[in-house]
């Protein structure tokens, strides 16, 4: 398929917003050793998408110009010599390396090792919502917080940030799997939202108890999942127990300032910055739980990728409620 163009979205430098996303027809990719090729179905946009955007120097992105988009759900056209796992007609979900993207394109090349069967319950959509996102959430609060995700461990205190949000309304579904009391903040059209996810508690963060995180019921919270930002660690320190950690999924300069003097000083209460590191085999967890009607991927808007433009835009604007959405 390599003499054939597919159509594809991509920026040509750094910075220009939704406004600089052109529409071009590029060669389609071949995939290579441990590859396979998918026809895009349906792609989703995440923040760190416009943040590379602006500029990750030097690593992201690897060159210009650039197709964007990381999280992936199609069908398998082609596979690359080693590939043992998928064959032509496959539907899958798949999440792509950051620093060369190509998600918002006709045809995609992705790792093997990342890419994930999806079965016929669960559609592209959904799917495309998971990677980034819901493995982000499910990372902080299984490796970082030490939630068991089948409700064996002990009782847990968990306050998510910007619960309505892509990764937030992940992290109060997962959450709920485990032993915990979920305290969540989000703004006030979205309340009976997050209520609805199975949040305990929630706060209009733009109350006075919301602004200072203060729990309803006076819970002080073992892990916080941050998903806003500028809220600074001492607001969420009168509200952490004895060892409270707050996990950063979005850290700054003074998120890993914060974090190393927290270290140097023995504190009980830690701020954790997290890198997320996606693995295949944990978003084939979170695909099996959608399929199973565990976990639900909330779609905020569906763009179709001749206006990807406009999802960017409103991903930029910050106010989505769960994913957006591209598809063919």
């Amino acid at each position: 398929m390599a003499d054939r163009l597919m159509r594809a979205v991509q920026y040509a430098r750094h910075g220009g917003g939704a406004a600089a996303l052109k529409h071009v027809e590029v060669p389609v990719p071949t995939p290579k050793k441990d590859e396979i090729l998918l026809k895009f179905e349906a792609a989703a946009l995440n923040p760190f998408d416009w943040k590379i955007q602006n500029g990750i120097r030097p690593f992201y992105p690897r060159k210009f110009p650039h197709i964007p988009g990381t999280d992936v759900a199609g069908e398998v056209v082609e596979v690359g010599q080693g590939v043992q796992k998928f064959k032509a007609g496959d539907k899958v979900v798949t999440v792509l390396n950051h620093a060369t993207g190509g998600g918002l394109a006709e045809f995609v090349v992705a790792s093997e090792s990342k890419t994930v069967a999806r079965p016929a319950e669960v559609s592209a959509a959904e799917a495309a919502g998971l990677p980034i996102a819901g493995l982000t959430a499910h990372q902080a609060l299984t490796q970082t917080a030490g939630i068991k995700l089948d409700g064996t461990g002990k009782q847990a205190n968990i306050l998510i940030t910007a619960a309505s949000g892509g990764v937030g309304h992940y992290a109060v579904q997962l959450a709920k799997l485990g032993n915990t009391h979920v305290t969540a903040t989000c703004g006030a059209r979205n309340i009976e939202f997050v209520k609805s996810l199975g949040a305990d508690e929630v706060l209009d963060y733009k109350t006075p108890d919301g602004a200072v995180l203060k729990s309803p019921s006076g819970k002080k919270y073992d892990a916080v999942i941050h998903c806003a930002t500028g809220i600074s660690w001492s607001t969420f320190e009168p509200n952490l127990s004895r060892n409270g950690k707050v996990i950063d999924l979005t850290p700054g300069p003074a998120a890993f300032l914060t974090f190393a003097i927290k270290k140097l000083t023995f504190s009980s209460k830690q701020l954790v910055p997290l890198l997320a590191t996606p693995k295949g085999e944990n978003l084939e967890y979170l695909v099996n739980l959608v399929k199973e009607g565990k976990l639900k991927t909330v779609i905020d808007s569906k763009h179709p990728l001749s206006k990807a433009e406009d999802g960017w835009a409103k991903s930029i604007d910050g106010h989505a409620t769960g994913k957006i959405i591209v598809e063919i």
